[in-house]
C-alpha cells in the first residue's frame, strides 16, 4: 500500500466549526471572523452550496478546508464567493481616479487622487477567505499555494456557476490593532461606527452604506497623510499574494474597498493562466514506481455526498508517452480517447482519491 499524501483539501463540514475558528483567529477578516455565530453560518452556506441545495448559483459561497492527515486537523482555509453585488446586497467600492488641474494665472499644475463610490448589482466571482496556520507556510509542499490554486481548479470544473470576472481584495496596511486609517478619515465620520462594528455590518447588511456614505467625490489630499498612504496599496502580509496573482493574469483595477483602502485585483475568468492550465482527464493507470514524475499537480474530483469536494498534490502524467503499470500490472502508453486527456497518477494519489483505471479526475499543474 503506498504512503497517503500527508495534506488534503475538501469542502467544509459542520463538523469543522471548531477547527476553523481556531484558523479564523489568526487573521479575523469580514469573509473568517473570528466568531463562532458567523462561522457556524458560513459552514451552513458552504453546506448548500456544495450540495446544491442553494438552487441560484450566484448566491453560493464555497468554503475549503486544507487538511494535515497525519493529525486530522484543519490548517487552512480559503473561499469563493460566486457573485458579489446582487439587488439585496451591492458590490461597494471607491473609483480610484487621478485627476489633474492647471491654472495658466498662476502657472501651477497638480495632480489629485479622488475616490468616488460605486455599487455594482451584478458583480464579479471573488476569492477571499485565505488563511494558512503560521507554523505550516514553510513547509516544502508550499501549501499557501495549494490553498489558492484549488479555487481555479474548482471554476474551472464547474465554470458555468461563475462570472466572467475574478475579483480578490487584498488587505492593505492596517496598524497593529487592526485600525484602518482610510475608515477612520472617512467611513467613521459618515457612519458613527468603529472600522470593525462596519466591516462585519457589511457581511450581513451593507444599506447603511448606500444611505450615509457621500455621493460626490472625495479629494484623498484633504484627507490625513495616513490615510492617503495606503489607498490602493498592498500591506506586507498579503505582498507575495500579490506577485501570485500578477503571474496568473490578475491586475489592480484602479478600485479599492471603501473600508480600509486594500486594491482590488481583477482579471478575465478565462484569461487566468491556472483556469487554462486546469483539465479534465481520464486515468490511464498509475505511474510506475522508483520513476521520475513528470509533474507536480493538484488533482481534485467532485464527491456525490459530503464533503462534496477533494483534492490531492501529487505527481501526475498528463498524456506522457512513458511506460506506466495500471492498476492490473499492465503497461500502457496510450492517451485516453473520446477528446478527453489522459492521465497516469502516482499511486498514493489514485488510492487516497479513491480512482481506478477509466474514472475522470481534473488536474491543474502547478510551478
Amino acid at each position: 500500500m503506498a504512503p497517503m499524501p500527508a495534506y488534503e483539501i475538501r469542502g467544509a463540514l459542520a463538523s469543522d466549526e471548531d477547527q476553523l475558528l481556531e484558523v479564523a483567529a489568526h487573521l479575523d477578516t469580514v469573509n473568517l471572523p473570528d466568531d463562532r455565530e458567523s462561522i457556524r453560518g458560513i459552514l451552513e452556506i458552504a453546506h448548500r452550496s456544495f450540495s446544491g441545495a442553494i438552487k441560484d448559483p450566484r448566491r453560493r459561497e464555497y468554503v475549503f478546508v486544507l487538511v494535515d492527515r497525519a493529525k486530522e486537523r484543519v490548517i487552512g482555509t480559503s473561499m469563493i464567493i460566486a457573485q458579489l453585488g446582487r439587488r439585496d446586497a451591492p458590490y461597494i467600492y471607491f473609483d480610484v481616479i487621478d485627476e489633474e488641474r492647471y491654472s495658466a494665472t498662476l502657472d501651477r499644475h497638480f495632480n489629485h487622487t479622488t475616490l468616488s463610490i460605486g455599487y455594482s448589482y451584478n458583480g464579479p466571482t471573488e476569492i477571499g477567505g485565505l488563511i494558512l496556520l503560521p507554523e505550516y507556510r514553510r513547509v516544502p509542499e508550499k501549501l499557501g499555494l495549494f490553498l489558492s490554486y484549488v479555487r481555479f481548479l474548482y471554476i474551472k470544473m464547474h465554470r458555468d456557476f461563475f462570472r466572467d470576472e475574478i475579483l480578490a481584495e487584498l488587505l492593505p496596511p492596517l496598524e497593529p490593532d487592526g485600525t484602518s486609517h482610510l475608515w477612520d478619515a472617512v467611513g467613521r465620520h459618515f457612519t458613527g461606527l468603529t472600522y470593525g462594528e462596519a466591516d462585519r455590518l457589511s457581511k450581513k447588511n451593507k444599506e447603511f452604506i448606500r444611505g450615509l456614505f457621500p455621493e460626490g467625490t472625495i479629494y484623498a489630499s484633504l484627507l490625513p497623510k495616513a490615510a492617503q498612504d495606503v489607498i490602493g496599496k498592498v500591506g506586507a502580509q498579503t505582498r507575495g499574494v500579490e506577485k501570485m496573482l500578477r503571474r496568473i493574469g490578475f491586475r489592480y483595477a484602479e478600485r479599492v474597498d471603501p473600508f480600509d483602502g486594500g486594491p482590488h485585483f481583477t482579471a478575465p475568468t478565462d484569461e487566468i493562466t491556472l483556469v487554462q492550465r486546469a483539465t479534465r482527464a481520464k486515468v490511464d493507470g498509475l505511474l510506475a514506481p522508483g520513476k521520475h514524475l513528470r509533474q507536480k499537480s493538484i488533482v481534485g474530483m467532485d464527491l456525490p455526498d459530503a464533503p462534496w469536494f477533494r483534492a490531492t498534490l501529487g505527481w501526475v502524467d498528463l498524456d506522457g508517452d512513458e511506460p506506466v503499470a495500471t492498476a492490473t500490472g499492465e503497461v500502457r502508453v496510450a492517451a485516453a480517447a473520446g477528446g478527453e486527456s489522459g492521465c497516469r497518477l502516482a499511486p498514493d494519489v489514485a488510492e487516497h482519491l479513491g480512482v481506478t483505471v477509466g474514472d475522470t479526475v481534473w488536474v491543474l499543474p502547478v510551478d
